[in-house]
């Protein structure tokens, strides 16, 4: 369905029963995801959630009104939440996605029952050890200059952000497959203006380190041990913030644990859940 939130038009889809705890899941990538992400990791969760999730303004085939900010992405998850009627919810999200969970945590603490980070960051240093993880990988060859222009906000159009994605999607899994790959290129949504504004507007001020302590909802960090972008570190460092925050490393993961080790993350996942979000029937 398409709902106008905050004065932009967002693809939003809904599951799960009407009035089961409702959790809302932010995708990834600010300009390279889609609703197709969360639908698949939380969907699941269907059976006793109302679980929402919904393409982010100016990206997949949501309007593109900016600003493409942290504190106007985490103002739309609000929206939606108001849109629910729930008093609370549980807020969910991976790598750029965890970074809009985080900021609707500090800017919404009431709001939130509960909350799932994936591969994620509290601020913007795993830039810097992405950077030395690429160079210290002999998987790709990279072309630095294209590196960087995707990482500094550069991209040209659509097409190109396309590109420069699907020359480092290979660095993402733990044991790449170059066919699966290619087709997560070939289905993604490319929307330019909002990445090149994650990078060019939002990076240099993104740190939510000193807020983090305030944020008292049970939290599930997760991380795949082999995660080049967002690594160990970083969920290490959110858990030790968070006061009642639980971190679980998947061992044979690199990005996307979810995927990569999906049977043990469901389990992870709804057993959190079930232990800090009561059942209401």
């Amino acid at each position: 369905m398409d709902l106008t939130v905050n004065g932009a038009r967002l693809t939003v889809e809904v599951s799960g029963p009407e009035d089961g705890p409702v959790l809302i899941a932010h995708h990834g990538g600010g300009g390279i995801g889609s609703l197709a992400e969360p639908r698949s990791t939380f969907g699941t969760l269907a059976d006793r959630f109302r679980v929402v999730v919904f393409d982010a303004r100016g990206c997949g085939t949501s309007e593109g009104v900016p600003p493409y900010s942290h504190e106007q992405w985490a103002a739309d998850v609000e929206g939606l939440r108001a849109w629910t009627g729930a008093e609370q919810i549980v807020v969910a999200g991976g790598s750029y996605g965890g970074f809009i969970a985080l900021e609707y945590a500090v800017r919404y603490p009431g709001r939130v029952q509960a909350m799932v980070l994936r591969d994620t960051s509290a601020d913007g240093s795993n830039l810097e050890l992405a950077f030395q993880n690429a160079r210290d990988q002999d998987r790709v060859e990279i072309d630095w200059e294209r590196f960087n222009r995707y990482w500094h906000g550069e991209t040209r159009d659509d097409a190109d952000l396309k590109q420069l994605w699907s020359e480092l999607i290979p660095l993402y899994d733990k044991h790449y497959d170059a066919e699966e790959s290619a087709a997560a290129v070939e289905a993604g949504h490319y929307r330019h203006e909002a990445h090149n504004w994650c990078f060019q507007h939002n990076w240099g001020s993104y740190d939510l380190k000193a807020d983090l302590p305030a944020v008292t909802a049970p939290t599930l960090v997760t991380v795949g041990r082999h995660d080049w972008v967002t690594p160990v570190s970083s969920s290490e460092t959110i858990a030790a913030l968070l006061p009642n925050a639980e971190l679980v490393v998947f061992e044979e993961s690199g990005h996307s644990p979810q995927n990569e080790e999906r049977e043990l993350f469901q389990a992870t996942m709804r057993g959190f859940l079930d232990r800090v979000v009561p059942a209401t029937r």
